[in-house]
This record gives C-alpha cells, sequence and structure tokens, in this order.
C-alpha cells in the first residue's frame, strides 16, 4: 500500500485505484475537532479532483470509527464566539454533505463506535461495512445538543419514525440492527472491515470513471425528484452514456 499523505489526525493511502482515507486520533476515538473536520474535508475534495484514484474508503484508525464532535472544543463554541460557532458549523454541515456530492463512491468501513457526527460520516457514504462490534447512534440529547447537521441524512436512511426514535432516545444500535434496518450493507468481523470495503471500492474502480459518476450523480438527483421529472432525468443520461463507451474503445 502506497502511502500519499499523512498528517497527526488523518491518514491518506493508495491501494491501486481505490484512496483510503483513515481518521486518526486515537486518544479521542477520532472524535471529529476542527482539525480533523477540515482535514477530513480537504483529503475528500482532493481524492474526488485525483484523476488516479476512482473510488474511497473512508475509515477510522484504532477500535473506534468516530466518536462524534469533540466535546472539549465546546467551551469555545459560545454565543459570545458566534463567528467561530458559524465557521464550525459551516465546515461541519459541508463535510457531512460532500460524500453524496463527491463524483466517486465512497464506502465506510465502521468498527466501534460511530456516533453523533461519526454516525453521520458512516451512513452519509453510498455504502456501509459495519463490524460486529458496532455501537451505532445519536446521543446529542444526553448532552443537551440537538443533532442538527446529521438529523437530514439519518432521516432519508430511515423511515420517519425509525429516524426519530433513535434520535430522541439516543439509544446505541448494533451491527445487526442496522444491517436489518438497511443503514449498513455488510457485517463482518472488526478487523475485516476494511478489507472488505476495499474489495467493494475495487469493483468500483474496475468500471468506466464516467459512467461510475453518472450513475451516483443520477441516484441521488432522481431521489429527490417527482416521478415524471426523475424519468426525464434518466433518459438524458441514458443519451450521455452512448459517449461512455468511446472511452472504451
Amino acid at each position: 500500500m502506497a502511502q500519499v499523505r499523512q498528517t497527526p489526525v488523518l491518514i491518506v493511502e493508495n491501494r491501486g485505484l481505490v484512496r483510503i482515507v483513515a481518521l486518526n486520533r486515537l486518544d479521542k476515538l477520532n472524535a471529529l475537532d476542527t482539525e480533523l473536520t477540515q482535514a477530513l474535508h480537504d483529503a475528500l475534495q482532493d481524492a474526488d479532483h485525483d484523476a488516479v484514484v476512482r473510488a474511497i474508503v473512508l475509515t477510522g484508525n484504532g477500535r473506534a470509527f468516530c466518536a462524534g464532535a469533540d466535546l472539549s472544543e465546546f467551551k469555545q463554541l459560545t454565543p459570545a464566539n458566534q463567528d467561530l460557532v458559524e465557521r464550525r458549523a459551516d465546515l461541519t454541515c459541508r463535510t457531512q454533505a460532500m460524500m453524496q456530492k463527491l463524483s466517486k463512491p465512497i464506502v465506510s468501513a465502521v468498527r466501534g463506535a460511530a456516533v453523533g457526527g461519526g454516525a453521520g460520516l458512516a451512513i452519509g457514504c453510498d455504502m456501509m461495512v459495519a463490524g460486529s462490534d458496532l455501537k451505532f447512534g445519536y446521543p446529542e440529547l444526553k448532552h443537551s445538543i440537538v443533532p442538527a447537521l446529521v438529523m437530514t441524512g439519518l432521516q432519508r436512511s430511515l423511515g420517519r419514525k425509525a429516524a426519530f426514535e433513535m434520535i430522541s432516545l439516543g439509544r446505541l444500535i448494533g451491527a445487526e440492527e442496522a444491517l436489518k434496518l438497511g443503514l449498513a450493507n455488510r457485517m463482518v468481523e472488526p478487523d475485516q472491515v476494511v478489507e472488505t470495503a476495499v474489495a467493494i471500492a475495487e469493483q468500483w474502480a474496475a468500471a468506466n470513471p464516467r459512467a461510475m459518476a453518472a450513475v451516483k450523480s443520477l441516484y441521488y438527483q432522481v431521489a429527490d425528484l417527482p416521478y415524471d421529472e426523475a424519468m426525464a432525468a434518466g433518459r438524458y443520461v441514458n443519451a450521455a452514456m452512448r459517449a461512455f463507451r468511446e472511452d472504451e474503445t
């Protein structure tokens, strides 16, 4: 595995055409502070712009995927520092929303805790591989916090009643339930999450990259459109894909 970039909080490596992005705040269970959130945002953007990369794996080093927001930063995020509050909220919003906006497919490889913002990152990816030790949920209310920037992604992944239960009760679920609810695509042993995710990413990487980008873009586009408009968008891509085959000749 050839290493591309390493910082104290984020490790980025290439495995062939697959880019592996790993959160790396081991002492904080990969909790998201401003430094890590910015590094993650930039690394995903870099991967999307790198012609060598065709698929992305997002994971966390150590025994947890991501323990959510780093609460120790909250003492600075007060009404007295409103500008700082708004900048952090904007960064978090852009980072949580960007996985579906990437032109390249991304799969999360999740073991241990994936809570709050970590849960949002895990299910924000196009697919999710869960370790059997998964602890997934949104405990923000127990800390008098509103899960504001992860609520949209959860509601679109679950039915409204199930999503509200998860947010309002703060109950953590395991891998089997996540699989049953459709939040996870695979359940494997914790030490196999990255390899399983890489295998999925390698299948994506073998596809024509223009066709794969069109599949991903259209998939999320039609989810938010009325039926006739969705079919019209599909018709446009159906005509445009004739050019994709020329890439292979």
